[in-house]
């Protein structure tokens, strides 16, 4: 795990890939839970029943959207920050889906720090996650995250 003292201590890492998940499992119960938080109920992710005959592997998948809300839980352990009164997520900078993500999958994420900047008096890091899927090639999602940490006085 990588220490966060400062700015400059952030720079340093810049390139760097700082961290590798665990891998999780992508059960129904955590899609449907998610279909129901977001009123996202497309067959695709929540019709076991119509999955097992229409899609390709006979799976609902997970959705995108999903996919990308583990991040922030997936890449907690990445970077310890010392001193730090708050983190606020910034948003992303770009975010494509390339491998769905079928029931029963396991999923990690790979993150790369690439940008350390002083912003508003906080500091702004910028990164490449990437989720991967276990035996697949191409990752289910690449986001550019961004978030701002704001240090004690």
């Amino acid at each position: 795990m990588q220490v966060i003292k400062s700015v400059e201590d952030a720079k340093r890492l810049e390139g760097v890939e700082i961290g590798v998940s665990q891998w999780v499992v992508i059960d129904q119960n955590r899609i449907d839970q998610f279909a129901e938080a977001t009123a996202d109920y497309q067959w695709i992710h929540v019709d076991t029943a119509r999955a097992a005959i229409e899609m390709p592997n006979g799976k609902t998948i997970a959705h995108g959207y999903l996919t990308l809300a583990l991040i922030p839980a997936l890449s907690a352990n990445f970077i310890e920050f010392e001193g730090l009164a708050r983190a606020i997520n910034f948003g992303c900078n770009k975010v494509r889906f390339y491998t769905p993500v079928p029931v029963g999958a396991r999923v990690r994420a790979r993150g790369t720090l690439l940008h350390a900047r002083r912003r508003a008096g906080a500091l702004l890091l910028t990164s490449e996650v990437r989720i991967e899927v276990e035996e697949e090639r191409k990752p289910a999602c690449v986001a550019e995250i961004l978030g701002m940490y704001f240090f004690d006085e």
